[in-house]
């Protein structure tokens, strides 16, 4: 039955239409508007006072007039349909198909808004996921349930990364399948390429649900992109009990289409003229991952940002910082020397690493190997200071040993095949195997026993 269609349009500017204000309108409440041709767009309400309603369309306002334009409020949140037919499937940013196929057949939608998780329903993230890649397992292990973020600038090979850990990505003790949610804001079309490209060479693209906002679409679809792949997530996870593991990208083009909408809303900026609830809007995006106690499904959450002009104390890394659980840093320098990842050692962390690793998780020598490799690895970073001053001819015996550990740790270690999947064993069979570069007594974060058993072996 169609709805009261109203006219009144009082301005229109870029995304943001103003309109007369009607009884019974609420908050992301979608709207439809009909331009002067009778064309149909969506948007959503965003603003509310006493004499107008503030509305984002979805896409171009050309065509909208203020006298023959009309608008009908839906009396319904802006809802993706969800069912069994999700997986395999690309969708845009507003989760309409693009893979040439029709819409998935289910009568369930659900409010990409999403609920926040109450913290009392919320359980521990602590089942080690591994990635394949050595840098991430041994040094800043994934756990299930975690907000990982890879900080990356622009050139740097963040999507390959984020490709290598969806196709690699397993449970270690366990046969329970992930199932990947990937969401594309603001890319080019050869990087969405790029994805399906290799999911479907790896054949994980049947585990996979992609939502694409292309860097020609409207700035308002990437603000909803992420709430749609969540709201799938979400949807596999608590309902259908499968552990989701959810790659987004690029946050940065998100928070600068959101610093763009609030701009042409007249909103007080914040810092570098990002709207000041900035910080609550991304906590909107990264809590709904976790674990929820009555529920098997489980969400993973990796968000990518390409830090502008590599500046990790930038608001959006540093409010990401804030809300997740760590972050896996990538260096310039590195891939610059040509290593793959170029995963930078020290400023990397994951703080939920130890509650994930040990005895019947992954390795009991896992905690004192991450912990000497790091300890060993910056001072290598001390000595190459010191070398850059002196000269390297100049260093102690032990210096030298140092520097050969540093560059082995850093070429096999981190340094690994873009289709090269490590195992947990592995890598920390690698790590000793690197550590056998410095005398045993250089070695004061690994307890006596685990060198005799591992080292010696």
């Amino acid at each position: 039955m169609k709805g009261v269609e109203y006219r009144g349009i009082t301005s229109v500017d870029g995304p943001i239409v103003v309109m007369k204000r009607t009884e019974n309108v609420f908050y992301n409440e979608t709207v439809c508007v009909r331009d002067r041709n009778g064309e149909k767009r969506t948007g959503k309400v965003v603003d509310i006072s006493d004499e107008a309603v503030v509305v984002q369309i979805f896409g171009s306002t050309t065509g909208i007039d203020l006298e023959s334009s009309t608008f009908e409020f839906l009396n319904e949140p802006l809802e993706l349909r969800v069912g069994e037919g999700l997986l395999g499937r690309v969708f845009n940013g507003l989760g309409k198909p693009i893979d040439g196929y029709p819409e998935i057949i289910s009568s369930k939608k659900i409010n990409v808004n999403g609920k926040p998780i109450n913290p009392y329903a919320r359980i521990y993230p602590r089942d080690f996921i591994q990635t394949g890649i050595s840098a991430i397992d041994g040094m800043n292990s994934l756990v299930r349930g975690q907000k990982l973020p890879i900080f990356s600038g622009n050139g740097l090979p963040h999507n390959k990364l984020a490709a290598q850990i969806i196709r690699q990505a397993k449970l270690l003790n366990s046969d329970e399948k992930f199932v990947m949610v990937f969401a594309g804001m603001g890319i080019k079309y050869d990087v969405a390429k790029f994805f399906v490209d290799s999911f479907e060479e790896s054949g994980v693209l049947s585990n996979v649900v992609m939502f694409q906002s292309l860097a020609d679409a409207p700035s308002i679809e990437r603000i909803v992109t992420p709430r749609c792949a969540l709201t799938a997530a979400e949807y596999l996870a608590f309902e259908k009990g499968m552990h989701v593991l959810v790659v987004m990208t690029d946050m940065t083009n998100y928070c600068e289409a959101l610093r763009e909408i609030s701009t042409t809303r007249g909103e007080v900026p914040g810092l570098k003229g990002y709207p000041g609830y900035l910080y609550s809007d991304l906590a909107e995006l990264y809590e709904r991952a976790g674990k929820i106690k009555g529920s098997n499904g489980s969400i993973t959450q990796i968000p990518i940002l390409t830090m502008p002009n590599d500046d990790i104390s930038h608001p959006i890394p540093d409010l990401t910082g804030y809300i997740t659980e760590g972050q896996i840093v990538l260096d310039r320098e590195m891939s610059q020397r040509g290593l793959y990842p170029p995963v930078s050692g020290l400023p990397s962390l994951s703080r939920l690493m130890k509650d994930g690793i040990g005895p019947n998780m992954t390795r009991e020598d896992h905690a004192n190997v991450s912990s000497q490799l790091f300890a060993s690895y910056s001072k290598v970073k001390s000595i190459r200071n010191l070398a850059a001053i002196i000269g390297e001819e100049e260093l102690s015996d032990l210096d030298q040993q140092y520097l050969k550990f540093g560059l082995r740790f850093e070429n096999e270690f981190l340094g690994q095949g873009e289709n090269e999947n490590r195992t947990i064993q592995q890598t920390l069979d690698l790590g000793w195997e690197i550590l056998k570069e410095l005398p045993k007594e250089e070695l004061t974060r690994i307890k006596p026993e685990l060198i005799e058993k591992y080292m010696d072996k």
